[in-house]
C-alpha cells in the first residue's frame, strides 16, 4: 500500500490565487482604476459643444488660445455670427417699434380734426358737465391718450421753432419776455419722437 507524501506536495491553485490577491496585485488594480478615471475626465473635457464654447465667460483670445488653427477660425466665426445676429435683432426691434408708432400716428392724425372741434366746443361752453357730448369727448380723448399721443402748447410757454409754428407776432404787452407764447390757436400733438402736428401760436415780440 502506497503512502502519499503530503509534505512534499507542490501548492496548486489555492497558492496561485493567494499570490494573485497579494499587495502588489491590489496596487496594480488601483493604478489601473486611477488611469481609467483620468481617461474619463480627459474625455469629458474634450466633449465640449459649440454652445459650451460660445457661453464660456472668457475673451475670444482665451477661448481659442490652445485650439488648432481650424478650430480657432471656427470659434471666431461663430462669435462674429452671434454678434451680427444680436445686432440684427436689435435693429429689427427698433424698426418694428417705429412702424408701430407710425401706424398709431396715422390713426391719431385722422382724429385731430375731431379733437379740434371738441376744443372749440369746450371754449364755447358746449361741453357742460354731465352732458352726453361731454361724455363722448372724454371717451375720445381717453382713446387718443391710450395710443400714447401727447398734446402740447400753452400760453406762457417759451416759443420753440422745433415744436411751435408762429402764425403771428404780437407786440409785447409788457410783463413777459420776448418770445413768450401769448395764445395758442391750435394745440400740437406728438407721439413719442414722432411729430404729428406743431402747435400754432401767437408769440410776443418787441413793439415797433
Amino acid at each position: 500500500m502506497m503512502t502519499k507524501d503530503f509534505e512534499n506536495e507542490v501548492p496548486g491553485d489555492e497558492g496561485s490565487e493567494a499570490q494573485a490577491s497579494g499587495p502588489d496585485s491590489q496596487g496594480n488594480r488601483q493604478s489601473q482604476a486611477d488611469a481609467d478615471t483620468d481617461a474619463d475626465e480627459t474625455n469629458t473635457d474634450e466633449t465640449l459643444t459649440v454652445d459650451d464654447i460660445l457661453d464660456a465667460p472668457q475673451t475670444d483670445e482665451a477661448a481659442v488660445a490652445d485650439a488648432s488653427a481650424a478650430d480657432r477660425d471656427l470659434v471666431l466665426d461663430l462669435k462674429r455670427l452671434q454678434a451680427e445676429y444680436a445686432n440684427y435683432r436689435r435693429r429689427t426691434e427698433e424698426q418694428r417699434q417705429v412702424e408701430i408708432d407710425r401706424a398709431k400716428g396715422s390713426v391719431a392724425k385722422g382724429l385731430l380734426p375731431v379733437l379740434d372741434d371738441l376744443d372749440r366746443a369746450e371754449k364755447h361752453g358746449d361741453l357742460a358737465e354731465g352732458s352726453p357730448l361731454q361724455a363722448i369727448a372724454e371717451k375720445l380723448r381717453g382713446v387718443v391718450a391710450k395710443l400714447g399721443v401727447e398734446r402740447y402748447g400753452a400760453a406762457g410757454d417759451v416759443f420753440d421753432p422745433q415744436q411751435h409754428e408762429a402764425i403771428f407776432h404780437a407786440p409785447n404787452p409788457g410783463g413777459v419776455a420776448d418770445g413768450t407764447i401769448l395764445d395758442v390757436v391750435e394745440v400740437g400733438y406728438r407721439l413719442g419722437g414722432l411729430e404729428l402736428r406743431p402747435a400754432k401760436v401767437v408769440v410776443a415780440g418787441p413793439a415797433e
